[in-house]
This record gives C-alpha cells, sequence and structure tokens, in this order.
C-alpha cells in the first residue's frame, strides 16, 4: 500500500479485493434473504391451509353430532308426547336417551310452564317438580323448535348447553320439550370430538359460540369466559371458514385456520405457533450457509489471486516508469502484457461464482417442493426420506397404492376430471395418515406412503382405512372410485437395501389387481 504526501493511497489491487468482496457479500447476503422469505412464507401458507382444513373438519364432525343427537331427542319427543301423564314412562324414557347415546351428560322432560317432570341421571332427580327459571330453559321455552341453547348455569350448577327438542299434541298444541345437556366444564362428547389435536408442536384449538363465550379450551378453566379484543372471534359470525395470522392472549404469534358449525351457530378455531412453524427453516438456512462456505473460501482465495494477476502488470509499468534512466527498461516495458480486458473478465468470474451458489440455492427450493397437482412429495423427496430412514436404522412401512381403473376416467371424462380424482385422493390421504408419515405421488395415478416406525399390522390397518375412505367418497362426475394396496415393512434385521421393501410393495399391489382389486395384500 503506498504512501504519498496527501497520506496512505489504496493500490489497485486492495481496490479490487474490496470491490469484489462487498459486491460479492452484498448478493449472496440477497440471495439468502430472499430464498429465507419465499421458503418462510410458502411454510405459513401450508401451516394455515392445514388448520383451516383440520378446524372445517372438526366442525364438520361437531355438525353431524349436533345433528344425530337432535334426531334422537326428535324421536323421544314424539315417544313422551304421548305419556305425559305417566311419571314412571317418562324417567324410564329419558334413562334410555341418556344411557343409549352417550351424547349428553343429562337428559330431561319440561312442560310448557317450565316444570321439571323427569331428569336422567338419578342425582339429579330431586330436582323433579320444580319450576326452573334457567336461561336454557326459557330460551327453549320461547323458541318452542329445535334449539342448541347458549351456554347457561342450570339448576345444578353446572355451566351447560342444552340441545331441545319441541312436544306437540295431535292437535298441534305445545306441550313442552325433551332436552339434553353437555356440561362443559366436565367431561363430555364434545370434549372427546375436540380434545386431542392432532399436532404436538405447541397447537392447540377452542371452540366459542355466537356471543364469543368459549365452549372448548385446553385451559379448562377459561371455559364459559367471553373471549374479547380477539379481532377474530369478532367476524366469525360473518364468515364460513378461512385463516388468519393472529397474536393470542399470551402474545405469541398464532397461525390460526377457522370454520363454523352452522346448525349452533360455534366458531372452531385452530392454531399453531409461528415460532414452531418456521423453526425448520431456520436450519435449513444454516445447513445452507456450512454447504456454501467452502465455496465461499474457495471464491476468496481465487479473488486474490486474480487482484495479484490485475495488479502486476502495473506493478511492472510502474517499476519501468522509475527506471526510465537504466539500460533496459525499454525492453522491460515491451514485455510487459497489459490486459485491462481481463478486468472485465475477472468480474464475469466473480458473477458466475455466484450464479453457482445461487443454482445450488435453487436447487434446494426444487428439492423442497411438492408434486404441483395433488401437493405431495415427489420422487427427490421419497429419495430424500429413504436415504435418511437408511441412514438411522429406523424401520419403516411402505404402502404403494393405484387408482383401479383409472384410464377409464382419464377415456370417460377427460384429464381435467382425473387430475380431480387425483387431487381427491390426496386429500383422503392426507386424512387418513398418521402425523409424521410421508406421502407421496410417485407418477401418473400411482402413490406411496411412508410410515416410519410402523408396524405391518399397523400399516394395513392405515391401506384399510384409506380403501374404505375411497371406496366411500364419490367423486363428481364420476362416481364412486377404488384403490388397490400393497403394504411391506423394512428394518435393520431383515437387511438389504430401504428402496427393495418398494419392489415389495409393488409386488403386493399387483397381487392385489390379479385378485380383482379394491383391496390390501401384505408383503
Amino acid at each position: 500500500m503506498p504512501h504519498s504526501k496527501h497520506g496512505i493511497r489504496l493500490d489497485l489491487r486492495t481496490l479490487i479485493l474490496v470491490l469484489c468482496a462487498l459486491t460479492a457479500l452484498v448478493m449472496l447476503c440477497a440471495s439468502y434473504f430472499a430464498s429465507y422469505r419465499v421458503q418462510r412464507q410458502l411454510l405459513i401458507d401450508h401451516a394455515l391451509e392445514a388448520n383451516r382444513v383440520y378446524a372445517m373438519k372438526l366442525a364438520s364432525i361437531t355438525e353431524t353430532f349436533i345433528s344425530n343427537a337432535q334426531q334422537q331427542l326428535s324421536f323421544s319427543a314424539g315417544v313422551q308426547g304421548r305419556q305425559l301423564g305417566d311419571a314412571k314412562a317418562l324417567l324410564a324414557e329419558t334413562d334410555r336417551v341418556l344411557s343409549q347415546s352417550m351424547a349428553f351428560n343429562s337428559t330431561f322432560v319440561v312442560d310448557a310452564n317450565g316444570v321439571l317432570l323427569a331428569v336422567s341421571p338419578a342425582p339429579l332427580r330431586h330436582l323433579v317438580g320444580n319450576r326452573v327459571h334457567t336461561p336454557g330453559v326459557q330460551e327453549a321455552l320461547n323458541a318452542r323448535s329445535p334449539l342448541v341453547s347458549t351456554p347457561y348455569m342450570s339448576a345444578a350448577n353446572n355451566l351447560v348447553v342444552a340441545l331441545s327438542q319441541p312436544i306437540f299434541d295431535s292437535d298441534g298444541r305445545y306441550l313442552g320439550y325433551v332436552g339434553g345437556s353437555l356440561y362443559l366444564r366436565e367431561r363430555n362428547i364434545l370434549n372427546s370430538l375436540l380434545g386431542k389435536h392432532f399436532y404436538k408442536d405447541g397447537s392447540y384449538l377452542y371452540v366459542v359460540d355466537r356471543n364469543r363465550r368459549l365452549l372448548y379450551h385446553p385451559d379448562s378453566q377459561r371455559v364459559g369466559t367471553v373471549v374479547e379484543g380477539n379481532a377474530l372471534i369478532d367476524q366469525l359470525a360473518a364468515l364460513s371458514s378461512g385463516t388468519r395470522q393472529v397474536t393470542n392472549s399470551q402474545g405469541v404469534e398464532m397461525l390460526a385456520g377457522f370454520a363454523t358449525v352452522p346448525s349452533a351457530g360455534w366458531g372452531v378455531v385452530a392454531q399453531q405457533p409461528l415460532a414452531q412453524t418456521i423453526a425448520p427453516l431456520n436450519h435449513l438456512v444454516l445447513t445452507v450457509v456450512g454447504t456454501s462456505a467452502p465455496f465461499a473460501l474457495i471464491g476468496s482465495l481465487l479473488l486474490w489471486w486474480l487482484a495479484m494477476t490485475i495488479a502486476q502488470p502495473l506493478w511492472q509499468l510502474a517499476a519501468g516508469a522509475r527506471s526510465m534512466d537504466r539500460a533496459g527498461t525499454a525492453e522491460r516495458l515491451h514485455r510487459v502484457s497489459a490486459w485491462y480486458f481481463e478486468a472485465a473478465q475477472l468480474k464475469r468470474a466473480l458473477l458466475f461464482g455466484l450464479n453457482l451458489l445461487h443454482e445450488r440455492i435453487g436447487r434446494l427450493n426444487r428439492d423442497a417442493q411438492t408434486d404441483p397437482l395433488t401437493g405431495l412429495g415427489n420422487r427427490r423427496g421419497l429419495e430424500f426420506s429413504l436415504s435418511l430412514l437408511e441412514a438411522e436404522g429406523r424401520p419403516f412401512a411402505a404402502i404403494v397404492l393405484d387408482i383401479d381403473h383409472f384410464k377409464r376416467v382419464n377415456d370417460n371424462h377427460g384429464h381435467e376430471v382425473g387430475d380431480q380424482v387425483l387431487r381427491r385422493l390426496a386429500e383422503l390421504m392426507r386424512r387418513c395418515c398418521r402425523e409424521g408419515d410421508l406421502l407421496c405421488r410417485t407418477g401418473g395415478e400411482e402413490f406411496l406412503m411412508l410410515l416410519p416406525g410402523a408396524s405391518v399390522d399397523v400399516a394395513a390397518v392405515v391401506a384399510e382405512r384409506l380403501r374404505v375412505t375411497v371406496q366411500d367418497t364419490p367423486v363428481e362426475p364420476v362416481g364412486a372410485v377404488t384403490i388397490s394396496l400393497g403394504v411391506a415393512r423394512w428394518d435393520v434385521e431383515t437387511g438389504g437395501e430401504p428402496g427393495y421393501v418398494l419392489s415389495a410393495a409393488d409386488r403386493a399391489l399387483y397381487q392385489a389387481k390379479q385378485e380383482g382389486r379394491n383391496r390390501v395384500v401384505i408383503a
């Protein structure tokens, strides 16, 4: 680094090194940042959609439960309407509904004046004959129609939601109603339906009624409280389903999917922490940085050598200029190769090196992509998972399946309908799989499920459940379709490469087709 009377001046070699280093650093950081943002948004979108689908599934199950419970009460109302004067018969019918359906914590009959005529279970029978003034009773008496009540405190001091069906005589005169209650702070069918979230990563779900009162929450102490200051809950009444990125009452950013139960006006919200969702991405970025570090080091060494090479002719020319009065200076200057064009070559070399890093990041991104039609994993993801399972020595089961007579679907209805069938099958596979299972579309109508740690019996149960679900789920306009499945298992003791288990499952699939299709065969 030369000196002058004005201080230190940077030479060309140092300037080239500084400029190229800054350019490489900025472009590298920009590429990492862009890749991180894209992958982060993909993970968030996937998590939001998964929570929305899960909330819709639970809302549909709850709607079915309410419908079935109302049908049972409707039948009981017809029976009780013919025997209101018979106390023993009334009691026997409330006992029958309570024990038969297992849907309610208590069942009861109230006349048109609000007097309790019969109730089950036995510990509540001391209330028979009393006029009941609870909000739920008044709501049912005023409605005189099938009703899912708002939460209220019962005469037995329980926080309940009541389902009711009116009783009319043959002349259409209102006689009272038959009801069943769910104790929200005790174990009930609603807890059984919603009590276990599919994920174990801090996710949870809760249910609110149309007045924003919690009907179910993992923290049982919050059941019955009114949710305040939550924009999502305030909008649930006007929305059927959707997704939101919200902050919960503990200040944790959550990715929420929601759906409503139409008959009751309840809202089901499934959500998981944002931090847990993007945690795998942080590991991926560290992996990319670690992988690219050797290339960055090699590039830095190359950059230093190129800077020395570029500066060398100028150093030789400067030395010749300082020795103009010496013999042989002209000859030495003639031998100097002045090649300024190489500066552009250096720039292209740096850009080429950065392009190599971009290509590597691009390959990582593409590897993480899924099959664009079904959203399932592709063959590259399958190969990676197989190699990982082999490296860990972890046993797994494989289910190979394809759609029976799929060519007929394409021939009779066109490829667009065929694609619709493939997407529907992918949805059913997600519904029937376990957490941690890998679902892949390996080509055409061929699919594969990897079940880490699963035994043959567990895999056979999953395969049979999927087969029955597909068989019982028609796809318009095709109607019912069926699938054939082959099951095989690999572990360290059996030896061989994990890939062999796919061949075994393929052979089992072929056998299933030979035996008539729409069946599961275990290798």
